[in-house]
């Protein structure tokens, strides 16, 4: 393939709709936790858990500044990828970079406390615990990039932080997806503490790869 390559019309129109909709998972997603101050704890998921833990001041703490930090990292975090965006607004993108940051890691550092009371036992608690030690690592990695001013491994982090991020939309379109099909929710919901982020950290380093790769061959032009 060319390196001059172009995209077709009929890639330029999957990439629209694929954004359209990732955009648009994301903003949904990320106002679902106003729900949770419209309603009572026992009406949700959450009444699979010991009413004492649900009467818990530590609990509380720890779950509302998950549910709102991280649902505006959500919501904030998808307009740090849009290359048109980055290129006119640079104050503006750095500026949502550091709200991202101080959004995503108490988002992180709590999803990582509420691990250890999650439903399905072991298995679950596992896969969130790890979701929310990888989640905040990448992060801090993003900024860290970001001040020493190593813009594509920043870039890098930053994407895998909002992989991590979108589980939260990917645990839900699985978690409906295997209870549509009966499932049972205990079950659903230990594979879904693995499944909502594995493949979305698979896929953002297919795209670091490339990222990589468009790189090396930047640079290769620039030294001939």
């Amino acid at each position: 393939m060319s390196d001059n390559y172009t995209p077709t019309t009929g890639a330029k129109i999957f990439r629209s709709i694929f954004w359209f909709l990732f955009v648009i998972l994301a903003v949904i997603v990320g106002l679902y936790p106003v729900l949770y101050f419209f309603s009572s704890l026992q009406q949700s998921f959450l009444s699979l858990k010991d009413r004492a833990l649900l009467t818990n001041p530590l609990w509380h703490i720890s779950f509302y500044t998950h549910i709102i930090t991280g649902g505006l990292a959500l919501l904030c975090g998808w307009v740090q990828f849009s290359g048109a965006w980055r290129r006119k607004y640079p104050a503006f993108h750095r500026g949502m970079g550091w709200f991202y940051t101080l959004l995503a890691l108490p988002a992180a550092a709590s999803g990582i406390g509420l691990a250890g009371v999650a439903t399905g036992g072991a298995v679950s608690r596992y896969g969130f615990a790890l979701l929310g030690i990888f989640w905040l690592a990448v992060t801090y990695m993003a900024l860290y990039y970001a001040q020493n001013n190593r813009i594509l491994r920043h870039r890098q982090m930053a994407l895998y932080s909002y992989a991590a991020c979108f589980a939260a939309v990917t645990l839900r379109c699985w978690l409906q997806l295997f209870l549509h099909l009966a499932m049972d929710f205990i079950l659903a919901y230990r594979i879904v503490a693995w499944l909502c982020w594995t493949p979305n950290v698979v896929v953002a380093f297919v795209l670091n790869r490339k990222a990589n790769s468009a790189f090396a061959r930047k640079n290769e032009a620039e030294d001939l």
